[in-house]
C-alpha cells in the first residue's frame, strides 16, 4: 500500500465525524430507525425478511461504495450509510432468529465473537482501534465491519433483554441507558480508556435505541406506546435529516471561512 502524505491522511480523517453530542444523538436515532424501518418494510409493506434484506443490502452496498470513494467526511453520505447499516444489521439478526431458528442467546454469542474477531484483526493489522486514526481504506473497512456487528449484536442483545428475558421495552431502555451512563462516568471521572469507552457505548446505544423504538412503535397490548412503525420511523428520520442538514451547513460554512 502506498504511503499517504500527511495532508492526505488529514483529509481522510475528515471522513469520520468527531464524537460530539450531535454524533450520539444521531447515532441513537439511527438505531431506532433501524429497528422500526426493518419492521415496517418486513411487515407493513409485505416484503418479508428475505426481500427486505435484499433491498436494504443493495442500498447499503451503494452507500458504502460512495462513502469509501469520498475523499472527506460528508455528513449526508456517512449518516445514510449508518442508517442503512442499522437496518441491515437488524435484518441479519432477525433472519437468523425467525428464518433459521437460531436462539437470541446464540445470536448474541455469535455476534459478540464476530465483533471480537473484527477488533482483534483490526488491532493486529493496524495496532490501534481509534476512530481518529482512520486514514486508509483498510482501516475504514475494519471500521464499517465493526459497526455492522455492533448493530447486529445490539439487536440480538436488546431483543434478548426485552423479549427473551421478558424485561419489557421500557425496562430494557432504562437498563441500557443506565449502562451507557456508567460508561460515560467511568470515562470522564475514572479515566476509562477513550477508545474502549467509545466502542462499549457504541454497542450499548444499539439496544438502547432499539428498545426505545419498540417502546414507541409497538401496540399498547405488547407493552408499547402504540405510535406504530410508520409514525416512529418518520419522526426520527425527519429529526436525523434536520441534524445532518445542520451539520452539512456548518461544515460548508467552516470550509468557506478557512
Amino acid at each position: 500500500m502506498n504511503t499517504l502524505t500527511q495532508r492526505d491522511a488529514q483529509t481522510m480523517l475528515n471522513k469520520v465525524p468527531e464524537v460530539t453530542l450531535f454524533f450520539w444523538i444521531i447515532k441513537i436515532m439511527a438505531t431506532t430507525v433501524g429497528e422500526t424501518a426493518a419492521d415496517f418494510l418486513n411487515v407493513n409493506l409485505g416484503f418479508g425478511l428475505g426481500g427486505t434484506s435484499l433491498v436494504m443490502g443493495g442500498l447499503l452496498v451503494a452507500a458504502l461504495f460512495a462513502q469509501l470513494r469520498a475523499c472527506r467526511y460528508i455528513p449526508s453520505i456517512y449518516w445514510v450509510s449508518v442508517v442503512l447499516i442499522s437496518v441491515f444489521g437488524t435484518l441479519v439478526t432477525d433472519n437468523l432468529v425467525d428464518n433459521f431458528g437460531v436462539s437470541l442467546q446464540t445470536t448474541t454469542v455469535i455476534f459478540s465473537l464476530a465483533l471480537l474477531a473484527t477488533f482483534s484483526a483490526w488491532y493486529l493489522s493496524e495496532k490501534t482501534l481509534s476512530i481518529h486514526s482512520i486514514f486508509t481504506t483498510r482501516r475504514e473497512l475494519f471500521y464499517w465491519a465493526a459497526i455492522l456487528f455492533t448493530f447486529a449484536l445490539g439487536t440480538a442483545a436488546g431483543d434478548l433483554a426485552a423479549e427473551g428475558l421478558q424485561l419489557g421495552y421500557a425496562t430494557s431502555a432504562v437498563l441500557f441507558g443506565a449502562a451507557i451512563a456508567v460508561v460515560t462516568i467511568a470515562h470522564y471521572a475514572l479515566g476509562l480508556n477513550p477508545v474502549l469507552a467509545f466502542w462499549i457505548a457504541y454497542i450499548l446505544t444499539r439496544p438502547f435505541g432499539a428498545s426505545c423504538g419498540d417502546l414507541l412503535s409497538q401496540p399498547l397490548a405488547n407493552g408499547g406506546l402504540g405510535l406504530g412503525t410508520v409514525g416512529t420511523s418518520a419522526i426520527f428520520l425527519v429529526t436525523i435529516l434536520g441534524l445532518v442538514g445542520y451539520l452539512s451547513a456548518t461544515q460548508n460554512r467552516l470550509a468557506d471561512e478557512s
